[in-house]
């Protein structure tokens, strides 16, 4: 029954998860708001840790061992700003993939329940 599935199954599980972030970060080094975050990254490192991260969050069945998102991003000084263009960046993105908005709505909440951390609130 669908609404017995997990958000990251609803999606497309790992494949959509690998499509979603490859276009998401084709955008995010696009955009000069953010993009400087990432020019000492190795992407492709920077991308896998973002599949993990996602796919967790999305409630695939794997354990994440990665960094918490306070953690990950205290040393950034970020704001308001960039974390709205990320936001759009992921929005836009599970849009370009079709993705439906009731499930692009789910993947906003998720998202939204790491604001604080991220912003370091």
């Amino acid at each position: 029954m669908e609404e017995n599935k997990t958000l990251f199954e609803k999606i497309g599980g790992m494949n959509a998860v690998n499509a979603a972030v490859d276009i998401f970060y084709d955008k995010v080094l696009e955009d000069s708001r953010i993009n400087h975050f990432f020019k000492n990254i190795n992407i492709e490192a920077q991308s896998g840790k973002q599949k993990a991260f996602l796919a967790y969050a999305f409630g695939a069945p794997m354990a994440y061992t990665g960094k918490n998102m306070r953690d990950a991003h205290a040393h950034m000084n970020l704001t308001e700003e960039h974390f709205n263009a990320v936001a759009g960046h992921l929005v836009d993105t599970l849009q370009e993939l079709s993705v439906a908005q009731n499930l692009i709505d789910e993947v906003v909440s998720v998202a939204l329940t790491t604001k604080d951390d991220i912003l370091g609130r």
